[in-house]
């Protein structure tokens, strides 16, 4: 009776909780959600004079970036398809739930050791987007599960497609198909092309990572990606493959969401881009979230007023500011472009440009934090540097050399043949550990060019740098969003009264004394060195200048204790020289970015009336010179015998603790592996350094007298000392393979079975039973198993040896 009853409840709770799912559908119809009644969001900038004075910036309602479409006839069948292919490509077969799908995508994770494939149909995901809650439970993931199957049962497969389309994000603040074929193609969601549609169903994946404004070259590969994808499933020919991956992306500025409005623009769309990623598109926009952020709107005009005072000159160059309070990483003022409804393009954000010499700090930095003191010297002269596939060489702006001079002059100077050796020294993959950890969130390639600025970054990357200079080398997070930019001060849930603050939080990635080092020496940039123009009569500034080679970006960046800012001048659609934009002469760092950095500056400072500050003094720091030599992949110290050595300035007790084994009258090694004994001989007493030659049996079929390996194969001995060779010679049982050719078939046979061979025949035209030609030739190591073909002519017409 008991297990009757056990029955009994577990079937009417299964049927309840169908019931109770299925009761959910009609409130994932995004038309409905549209139509009910939803708590708008809001985003707020804060007086920090007063914290109870705060302005709206921006209402984030359910529908203001998202045009519902309501029928399928109105997204270009090529849309739909592709969105298929790429997301869920047995959609119109399964039942909501892809049990072969998950299986596939399983095994490929298992394949790759990494998570590689989804198994989530589309079906599935559009319940997951039509929540709006973003945690991840295993209730709400069978719950998602359960409602997509029901979903199945009660909706056709254009309508959930549909609903799918239309509340998926695509980035720049697109919500929807329609919305996203307008912001990124000025058309509706009808008239896509092939290659339209390859890009758009690529970039729910990650909107960020594939966005074609900010990432083009992942834009395009992803694209690719979706069209072979669908040549793959036979729903495109293969010219339609390459015509539409040839095709263009979008122009940076034609990328822009229709009806843009309200203040701080540029600063409020990197919130929403936060906020997203944190919270999901359901619960920011129309989910009722009251978000505080950092900016300081007075601060927001006096830096537009200083751009608009210097930048005077129609159809010119244009800027991106940025400034970030040290203490806090608060971020106070973004200018990211002139017209905000013209282009969403934020260049303050998005404009990844190469930062010339103002990038190197970063490279100092690098060297601080391993131990090597400012007052190290390098010799300032043209240089030629061996950067493993090729040689980087090195000149100074005008060809003005110093002579030797430690790395604080090189600096106030912006010498880059004294930092192309630095850069030598600390090694390029050091330099991108300091970037990342001093905040600069863009990925960096590890190339050598890398210390004189030849990345792609972004000013709000540099401000976030050298505001951890600024406050002793600690770089602040927030609780909330952990290591970005700290764009939001706390997050309020309308529904459930919740507040979340994002409290700065310091993490010290340069020690105090080396960062106040620093400083120190960037002081003298701005007093002494190329930025002069930037100087604040009165105030502590610290700060550098950075120039590209072809005058296309120019860069001032700097600090002061209670402000950190960055000023990039360019053209933001082209790498266009500026060649006569400053009075008739070139746009360098040290003159537009630097006077727009100094008229923000002192407004900002007068403007928020604290009491000057200082830095604090650069302390003293002993060091101790010592020789050093690269040696087995890191640097040694020279044990006296060492040649091309470098002579380095450490910090007491810092440095190489390791000596180098290195050699009386020491020459390299040469790698001999692969040529003949005579050759390697020949090399070896060029360095000059002897041979010992040791026989190893040749494999069979391969010919004899090369060197296998060597003993050392690399590094350093003395002049004359020996190099072990393994040569390879012939196995004395069976020598080499003879010539066989002109030898009867008969003949041959015997003989390749007296060696073990294993004989092949093939025929030609010829004289019979004669070996016309064997492979392979004679000379080649003979032992058994080795295959010799011999071509013969047949006996007669119909009959063969």
């Amino acid at each position: 009776m008991l297990t009757v009853l056990t029955l009994l409840a577990g079937v009417a709770f299964s049927f309840g909780l169908v019931r109770a799912i299925a009761s959910e559908i009609p409130t994932l119809d995004p038309a409905q959600q549209q139509a009910s009644k939803q708590v708008d969001s809001v985003v707020y900038a804060v007086d920090p004079a007063d914290p109870r004075n705060r302005r709206v910036l921006a209402v984030l309602r359910g529908d203001e970036s998202r045009v519902l479409l309501s029928d399928i006839a109105e997204v270009a069948p090529i849309m739909r398809q592709a969105i298929v292919s790429v997301e869920d490509r047995r959609f119109y077969e399964h039942n909501g739930v892809d049990v072969r799908g998950i299986a596939r995508a399983v095994w490929q994770d298992i394949r790759s050791q990494s998570v590689v494939e989804g198994g989530s149909t589309i079906t599935q995901q559009f319940v997951k987007n039509a929540y709006v809650t973003n945690r991840r439970t295993i209730a709400r993931k069978v719950r998602e599960a359960a409602l997509a199957w029901q979903l199945e049962q009660r909706w056709s497969k254009d309508r959930i497609l549909l609903a799918y389309l239309n509340t998926i994000y695509f980035g720049n603040g697109a919500y929807g198909v329609q919305q996203a074929a307008r912001t990124y193609f000025g058309k509706g969601a009808a008239r896509l092309t092939l290659a339209e549609a390859a890009l758009l169903a690529g970039l729910p994946a990650d909107p960020s990572l594939y966005d074609p404004v900010q990432h083009p070259r992942a834009s395009r590969l992803r694209r690719r990606y979706v069209l072979q994808t669908m040549f793959d499933q036979g729903k495109i020919t293969e010219r339609q493959l390459q015509t539409a991956s040839d095709a263009p992306l979008p122009k940076p500025g034609d990328v822009r969401l229709p009806g843009t409005r309200g203040p701080a623009q540029y600063f409020v769309n990197y919130v929403k881009d936060q906020l997203v990623a944190k919270y999901g598109a359901g619960q920011v926009f129309g989910g009722g979230l009251k978000v505080t952020t950092t900016i300081d709107l007075r601060l927001q005009e006096l830096a537009r007023r200083a751009i608009d005072k210097v930048l005077t000159r129609p159809g010119g160059p244009s800027a991106a500011l940025v400034a970030i309070d040290p203490a806090t990483g608060a971020v106070r003022a973004m200018v990211g472009g002139t017209n905000y409804r013209e282009s969403q393009f934020n260049l303050a954000t998005q404009a990844e440009r190469q930062p010339g010499s103002s990038f190197k700090p970063i490279v100092l930095a690098t060297a601080l934090r391993q131990g090597i003191s400012p007052v190290t010297q390098f010799e300032s002269k043209p240089v030629e540097i061996d950067a493993g596939d090729r040689i980087w060489r090195v000149t100074n702006y005008e060809g003005s050399y110093l002579g030797r001079v430690d790395l604080a002059r090189a600096m106030v100077s912006s010498d880059n043949a004294v930092y192309a050796q630095l850069t030598k020294l600390v090694g390029p993959k050091g330099i991108v550990a300091t970037a990342h950890a001093l905040g600069i969130r863009s990925p960096l390639d590890p190339y050598f060019s890398i210390g004189l600025g030849a990345v792609a970054v972004n000013p709000l990357d540099m401000t976030r740098a050298y505001a951890t200079f600024a406050n002793d080398g600690k770089r602040v997070d927030g609780t909330l969003t952990g290591d970005k930019p700290r764009v939001i001060e706390q997050v309020e849930f309308a529904r459930s009264g919740r507040v979340l603050r994002n409290e700065p939080v310091g993490e010290q990635v340069l020690p105090p004394p080396e960062a106040q080092l620093l400083t120190s020496i960037l002081e003298r940039v701005v007093a002494q060195g190329t930025g002069k123009r930037a100087a604040l009569p009165g105030l502590p500034a610290a700060g550098k200048t950075g120039t590209t080679d072809n005058y296309g970006d120019a860069w001032f960046v700097g600090y002061t204790p209670q402000l950190a800012v960055a000023v990039w001048v360019g053209y933001p659609d082209e790498l266009k020289p500026m060649l006569t934009e400053f009075g008739g002469k070139p746009v360098t760092g040290g003159t537009l970015p630097a006077e727009i950095w100094k008229a923000f500056m002192e407004a900002a400072l007068k403007e928020r009336k604290q009491t000057p500050q200082q830095f604090a003094p650069a302390p003293y720091i002993p060091a101790q010179e010592r020789r050093i030599v690269w040696r087995g992949g890191s640097y040694k110290l020279d044990n006296g015998l060492c040649r091309d050595t470098l002579t380095v300035a450490y910090f007491a007790g810092r440095g190489p603790q390791t000596q180098a084994t290195c050699y009386a009258n020491e020459v390299a090694v040469p790698l001999v592996v692969g040529l003949t004994a005579a050759a390697a001989q020949s090399r070896l007493a060029a360095q000059p350094l002897d041979a010992e030659i040791i026989g190893v049996p040749a494999q069979a079929g391969k010919r004899p007298g090369y060197v296998l390996r060597q003993e050392p194969r690399s590094g350093f001995l003395s002049a004359r000392d020996s190099v072990r060779l393994y040569v390879t010679r012939p196995d004395p049982r069976y020598g080499l393979l003879p010539n066989l050719v002109g030898s009867s078939v008969k003949a041959a046979r015997e003989r390749l079975r007296r060696l073990q061979a294993r004989p092949r025949i093939a025929f030609a035209a010829g004289p019979a039973g004669i070996v016309l030609e064997q492979s392979p030739e004679p000379g080649v190591a003979a032992g058994p198993g080795l295959r010799v073909t011999l071509v013969v002519a047949p006996a007669t017409a119909t009959t063969s040896p």
